[in-house]
Formats: structure tokens, C-alpha cells, sequence
């Protein structure tokens, strides 16, 4: 269970320094990030633990660094696709409402 805890704080480090990264920012949570690396790094990790690969010699790393390396580029995933799509939404809002 020490293992998940890691994985879980690690991701989460991950998921706030993706946010604090992006110059889009303003535009979501601070914690949307951090919540998407999170949940897919905890995932990743049942699924692997579940799968045997936590006692297995020479792949004992596999549970340890592929969930924090799959959470991260989720979290970069959800950034760049809801920075850019919330961006643009807001952009639109804006026009229609200064065109009344």
C-alpha cells in the first residue's frame, strides 16, 4: 500500500506542475490536473498490481514509474484539450455577448 501512496503523491506533484506550466491556466482548476494524473495513475497501478507485475523480478520498477509517466501525460492531455477548447469557448461567449 506504500507503493500507492508514492504513486498517488507523485502524480499528484505531476498533475499541479502541469497546471502551473500552462499559460492557460486561469481558464480551469487547479486541481483538474492534478485529479486527472491522480485517478490514472491510481488505476494504472491497481491494474498492474492486479496483474502480478508488482512481485515479478526485474519488472518490480513497472508499478512503480508507469502510472506516474501515464498520469502525467494524461494530465497534459487534459490540459492541452480543455485550455484550448475552454479558451476558445469563452472567446465565443464573449464576441456574442458584446455583439447584443
Amino acid at each position: 500500500m506504500l507503493s500507492l501512496t508514492i504513486v498517488v503523491l507523485a502524480a499528484a506533484a505531476a498533475g499541479f506542475i502541469v497546471w502551473a506550466n500552462d499559460k492557460r491556466h486561469t481558464k480551469y482548476g487547479a486541481g483538474l490536473p492534478a485529479g486527472v494524473a491522480v485517478g490514472i495513475a491510481a488505476l494504472v497501478w491497481i491494474i498492474l498490481m492486479a496483474a502480478g507485475f508488482g512481485y515479478r523480478p526485474g519488472l518490480t520498477w513497472l508499478p512503480w514509474v508507469l502510472p506516474i509517466v501515464l498520469g502525467s501525460a494524461a494530465a497534459v492531455a487534459a490540459v492541452l484539450y480543455l485550455g484550448h477548447t475552454r479558451a476558445r469557448h469563452d472567446t465565443e461567449r464573449l464576441t456574442a455577448i458584446l455583439r447584443r
